[in-house]
């Protein structure tokens, strides 16, 4: 009967292990992007390159973790000009700073489907603790997350000097993301 009591205990823990893998991110399928306005007029770019690690279980969600990686020399305004521009000091600069983090440090249900999700968010250098609603579904046998975190430019130093200005460029940006993952 040992032997058995061992197979079994054996097969529980490989169970275990496996729940616990991360999932794999589909990068065809997610994006991020950030949303601000310029001169009023509302803007959307999007981060070409990033990646997302994510552990969750649905029937822990508390348990859950989640770390995204953005290449700030990855965002897409559609101009390689602009392009130019956002990767300068003054913006990302993105030889000192190429890239951006986001780690969680608390995932907490909030209703079917609703995740309330907590975390340090770095740009260029300065951390801040965050927090935003995210909604989590299945579809097709994957995992998809999406959600909206609002934050100031301007807390980040994005947009230094002249830009700071933000009659020019608000000071509000959000960076919406779906993610997703198997």
């Amino acid at each position: 009967m040992k032997p058995l009591k061992g197979l079994l205990l054996a097969s529980l823990f490989a169970s275990a292990i496996a729940g616990a893998a991360p999932l794999k991110t589909d990068p065809a399928k997610s994006s991020v992007t950030a949303t601000f306005k310029q001169m009023g007029v509302p803007v959307d770019a999007r981060f070409k390159q990033f990646s997302a690690q994510i552990d969750y279980d649905a029937a822990k969600p508390a348990a859950s973790k989640a770390t995204v990686e953005i290449q700030t020399a990855s965002l897409d305004l559609g101009d390689a000009e602009y392009n130019k521009e956002v990767a300068k000091k003054e913006w990302f600069n993105v030889a000192q700073y190429p890239k951006a983090s986001f780690v969680s440090t608390a995932i907490a249900p909030a209703g079917a489907g609703k995740l309330n999700v907590k975390g340090k968010l770095t740009i260029k250098g300065k951390s801040s603790d965050v927090s935003f609603p995210l909604t989590q579904k299945t579809e097709a046998g994957k995992q998809v997350f999406e959600g909206q975190l609002p934050i100031k430019r301007l807390a980040f130093n994005i947009g230094e000097g002249e830009w700071k200005d933000t009659s020019m460029v608000a000071d509000e940006v959000v960076i919406k993301f779906h993610i997703t993952a198997q």
